[in-house]
């Protein structure tokens, strides 16, 4: 077990463009844009301040109809700037917005890529959400592809009203660690039958381990990178969000009793303590 372990985390290095495909200019006014996405886009970017001190681009996607907002974990070796093209054909299809981020080191995000960082990574980017876009819990749907999937898991566990979370060519519980997410969420896992990086076997324990389950898409024949090609995804992707829609009216979130805070420069530092958690390979 240890040298299946070992080398499957072998694999998810972290693997940076470089050079980074985008950058982020600041224009007269003080607005930050990226060069080549322009204002009809509907699209805002933010450099948000980490725990660890780097800065990381997040953009924004807005939806003028959108019930619920996606918060975006991406693959270990693209950056956002090969991404637009996805993000606005998922806002259409899906009529959410979509918040995306780059981890510390990739893109224009200044640091290292390592596992904590990630976690301080997505941290910053629901602050950003709650406290910019005032985007509730519970219009919050989390999406975690590949090596995203573990600070989207991370940020999950301590956010106990949301919609729901979606992992995409998942890696088991950040591959070492197999205990259980304990919140209680509907998960929609895509994973393709024919992965070359990560056996389908993590998405499907991933799965077989939510308490809250919705049916889950094996892509026959799909690979790590490319699930995004196959119809069934985006349908089945539109068929889950339609689904949280009724949830949400049909059983309304109890609200939570305080709103758990994220860890942020003006605030004290929040303790992870729980039992289980999820570890990403370094």
């Amino acid at each position: 077990m240890g040298n299946v372990t070992s080398n499957v985390a072998a694999k998810f290095a972290f693997f940076p463009p470089d050079p980074p495909t985008y950058d982020v200019l600041e224009e007269e006014e003080g607005r930050l844009v990226v060069p080549g996405v322009t204002a009809d886009k509907n699209m805002d970017v933010h450099t948000l301040d980490t725990k660890a001190g780097n800065k990381v681009v997040a953009m924004f996607w807005k939806h003028p109809f959108a019930r619920f907002t996606l918060l975006y974990s991406h693959g270990n070796a693209a950056d956002l700037g090969q991404m637009h093209e996805l993000f606005i054909e998922l806002r259409a299809h899906l009529r959410v917005n979509i918040m995306c981020y780059d981890y510390s080191g990739y893109g224009a995000s200044s640091g290292k890529p390592s596992e904590l960082n990630t976690y301080y990574d997505i941290e910053a980017v629901y602050n950003c959400l709650k406290d910019e876009y005032g985007v509730k819990q519970e219009e919050l749907i989390l999406y975690g592809q590949s090596v995203g999937s573990g600070p989207t898991l991370h940020l999950g566990s301590r956010l106990h009203n949301l919609r729901g979370i979606v992992l995409h060519s998942a890696i088991l519980s950040g591959i070492r660690v197999l205990y259980p997410v304990k919140v209680t969420l509907p998960f929609d896992i895509f994973k393709g039958t024919s992965d070359e990086i990560v056996d389908w076997s993590h998405g499907k324990r991933l799965w077989e381990l939510a308490k809250e389950k919705y049916d889950p898409l094996w892509v026959k024949g799909g690979g790590h990178c490319n699930l995004e090609t196959y119809p069934e995804f985006i349908k089945h992707l539109r068929k889950f969000v339609n689904a949280m829609e009724k949830i949400a009216i049909t059983k309304p979130t109890k609200q939570a009793s305080a709103e758990p805070a994220m860890e942020s420069k003006q605030s004290k530092c929040l303790r992870f303590g729980l039992k289980s958690r999820v570890e990403q390979p370094s």
